[in-house]
């Protein structure tokens, strides 16, 4: 079965666009144009990732994040955002954000993320 992400971001163009790009690399993208949606999504079940942008109507990225962690706590998210603010970022990362990517980044770096996300934090080696 190929992983599922959510894509949650208001921006139509670039949701179809990495829809499309991301389905040709083996993956499920089921896409939310705002917080609400995405929450929605997520409750259902299935998301193996879910890519968040920080700025969309309604609910914004920051509470989104907290949402999905009080909810589904194993569900890795990515931050994915235009607008770098090294507080944002910091409370991201204490809120449970597996990482912070900045647009424009490349389709290697979210694809590479997307993997490292989905298997895990690395486990610590034995002492």
């Amino acid at each position: 079965m190929a992983p599922k992400i959510l894509l949650a971001d208001d921006e139509r163009d670039f949701t179809e666009t990495m829809r499309k790009i991301l389905a040709r690399r083996g993956y499920e993208v089921e896409t939310a144009p705002d917080g609400a949606q995405a929450l929605r999504v997520v409750l259902r079940g299935g998301v193996d990732v879910v890519l968040l942008d920080l700025k969309m109507p309604g609910l914004q990225g920051i509470d989104t994040l907290r949402e999905i962690k009080r909810l589904a706590p194993e569900v890795p998210v990515v931050i994915l955002t235009g607008h770098l603010l090294k507080s944002t970022e910091q409370e991201g990362l204490r809120l449970g954000a597996f990482a912070y990517l900045t647009k424009p980044c490349t389709l290697e770096e979210i694809v590479r993320t997307i993997e490292e996300a989905r298997s895990g934090p690395p486990s610590e080696p034995p002492p």
